[in-house]
Order: C-alpha cells, then structure tokens, then sequence
C-alpha cells in the first residue's frame, strides 16, 4: 500500500521549512546583497556590478583563486589517488587490515584546530620535529620556518590534509566490496592478472564512487578555511591565501560585506562548475554496472 501524497506531505514540510529558512533564504540574501554597496557606518545603496568588477581586478583575489584551485588540482588527483590506493590494499584483507582501517580514520575524527596544533609543533622553527629529524640525519642544527618561508609555506599547508585520504578509502573500500565476488572469480579462471582485474574489471564498475570522492575531495578545499587560519592565517603576504580566508578578511576585518558576498558567489558558482565538470568526467548519470 502506497502512503498518500497528503501524508508524504507532512512528512516532508520540516524538511522543506528548515532549508528555506537555513539555507535558501540565507543564500538569496547573499547573492542579492552582492550587487550592492554594504559597509558597516556606511548608507546601503545598490552598486550593480561593481563587487564583481572590483574582484576582478584584486591581486588578492587572484592568489586566492589561484591557491584554491591548486589545493583543487591536488586533492581531487593525489589525495583521492592515495585514498583509492589504499582501499585497494585493504581489499586483499589481509591479517590486520581492519585495525589499519581504522588507524587510517584516525586523522578525520581529530578536530581541525587539535590537527593545525600537532602541525604547529611538527614544523616549529626551533624545537619542531621535522627541524629536530634533519638536525640529527645532518649531525648540524637546522632552523626552518617552513610555514613563513614563501618556498616552502604552500607544500607545508598542504601536507596538513593531503596524506588523510581515510575518508576516500572507506568509501572506495566500501564500493570494491560491493561488487560480486562471482565477476571476479570468473576473470580469475579466465586467466586474468590480479593488476588486470583491478585496473579492467573493478576500477571500471567503481567509477560513479570514485567520482563522488572526487567530488568529495575537490569541494572540502572550497570550504577549506580552520587549518589555514590557524597555521599561516594565509601568510606569509598573501602566499597561502585562499577564497574562504579572503571572504572572511573581507567581511570580518574590513567590514565590506557586500564585497564578501560577491565574492560568495562567485566561490559557490565555482562549486557548481567543478561538480558539474566531474559529473560529466566521469558519467556519473550513468550506473556502475
């Protein structure tokens, strides 16, 4: 017996209010405030296009774009590569992969600001243990501020979520083990190669999970704001500077909200290009197997 549309209705309405009231209307707020000129002291007046125009010609803007779609790049291949990896591995179950599932888990549940104080401490100037394991191979003392050196602070930040693919391998581990044992049994007295399995048979019938990783992955650096707040606070200039930072400066710092909100947009329609992008790159309107 099918419920009634009535009943469904009902059912539905929480839903539908809170994400009108928490999340719509809030949104529309920011894109319609973003064609104005909103400065706290300051009189509110529309402005049309000038947010955007100004965000154009901003070299901070630029760094920031420019930083956030490499961290992009870098998560949506090397991250997702590694986390795809490791759920293969893990696949095998050999003795002890629950306990080294887990151990891969471990970084996610850490809280961001626990995690950007373990980095603060491991590439400290003085005392870090990074600084500490080169000074001892090299018998010499080694000072490095790898955060606020311009050579090195971007690998630095990025190091800090890049080797945590724990999410990525459960995800893919979950896929891989979800395909019939009974396909791959008959590969195997087919003749095929265990690498000609994974890379033919499973990798292929896994690919809408893994652009949901990929998707995943390339979406959390849009939002990625804690850990570089709370290690370079996008220093040193503006060298690991990116949109969320930048938007939060503008609003919280120079007071220009009208200004941030552009710049909102613009982050969230650069959300909607990549998940559309790899929504086509991987066709994932179409079923796994």
């Amino acid at each position: 017996m099918k419920p009634k549309k009535s009943t469904l209705a009902i059912f539905l309405l929480p839903a539908i209010v809170l994400f009108l009231l928490i999340y719509l209307l809030p949104l529309l707020l920011v894109v319609c405030t973003s064609f104005f000129n909103w400065k706290i002291g300051s009189p509110i007046f529309f402005s049309g296009l000038e947010n955007y125009l100004k965000a154009v010609q901003d070299k901070n803007v630029h760094a920031a774009v420019g930083h956030t779609l490499i961290w992009v790049l870098l998560q949506s291949t090397v991250h997702v590569f590694l986390g795809t990896l490791l759920a293969f591995i893990l696949a095998k179950q050999f003795r002890g992969w629950k306990v080294f599932r887990t151990v891969c888990m471990l970084p996610n549940v850490i809280s961001t600001a626990a995690l950007a104080m373990i980095l603060l401490n491991v590439f400290k100037t003085d005392s870090g243990l990074f600084n500490g394991i080169i000074s001892l191979i090299t018998g010499n003392k080694f000072e490095w501020n790898w955060y606020f050196n311009s050579k090195t602070a971007i690998p630095s930040v990025t190091l800090g979520w890049l080797l945590y693919p724990g999410l990525i391998t459960i995800l893919m581990l979950a896929a891989i083990n979800s395909i019939p044992m009974d396909l791959l049994d008959a590969a195997k007295i087919d003749g095929a190669s265990a690498s000609q399995i994974n890379l033919m048979i499973i990798l292929p019938m896994v690919r809408n999970s893994l652009g949901t990783c990929v998707i995943i992955a390339a979406t959390s650096m849009l939002k990625e704001f804690e850990l570089i707040y709370l290690t370079t606070g996008g220093g040193p200039g503006n060298m690991t500077l990116n949109l969320p930072l930048y938007i939060y400066k503008v609003a919280f710092k120079e007071n220009n909200y009208s200004y941030s909100n552009a710049l909102s947009t613009m982050l969230i329609l650069f959300g909607i290009i990549i998940v559309f992008a790899i929504n086509r790159m991987f066709r994932m309107d179409e079923s796994d197997y």
